[in-house]
C-alpha cells in the first residue's frame, strides 16, 4: 500500500520541524529582548539545543548523514560558547 503519508513517521517530522522552527522563534525573541545578560545566555544556549535538534530530525526526514555531522558540531560550539558566556558573566575575562 503506497500512499502519501505511509508511516505515522511521515507525519510526525514535518509537525517537529514546525515546533522547533517555532522554538526557535520565540527563543530568539527572549535573546533580544531579554531583561538580563544571564536570560540571553539562557536563550541562546537554548537556540543552540533547538538547532541541534533540527539538524537531527531533518537528517530523519531526508535520510541523510550530513545532517547528524552539522547537529555534532552545533553541539561542540554550543558548549563552548555556553562555557565561555557563562566564565565571562562570572569573571569578567574569558582567558585567564
Amino acid at each position: 500500500m503506497t500512499g502519501l503519508l505511509s508511516t505515522p513517521l511521515d507525519l510526525a517530522l514535518p509537525a517537529a520541524i514546525f515546533i522547533l522552527v517555532l522554538a526557535m522563534l520565540l527563543t530568539l525573541v527572549r535573546l533580544l529582548r531579554g531583561p538580563t545578560a544571564q536570560d540571553r545566555v539562557l536563550a541562546l544556549d537554548s537556540m543552540y539545543l533547538n538547532g541541534m535538534l533540527l539538524m537531527l530530525v531533518l537528517a530523519m526526514h531526508y535520510q541523510s548523514s550530513v545532517y547528524f555531522e552539522a547537529a555534532l558540531l552545533i553541539a561542540l560550539f554550543g558548549c563552548v560558547g555556553t562555557t565561555a558566556m557563562a566564565k565571562f558573566l562570572l569573571r569578567g575575562e574569558v582567558i585567564e
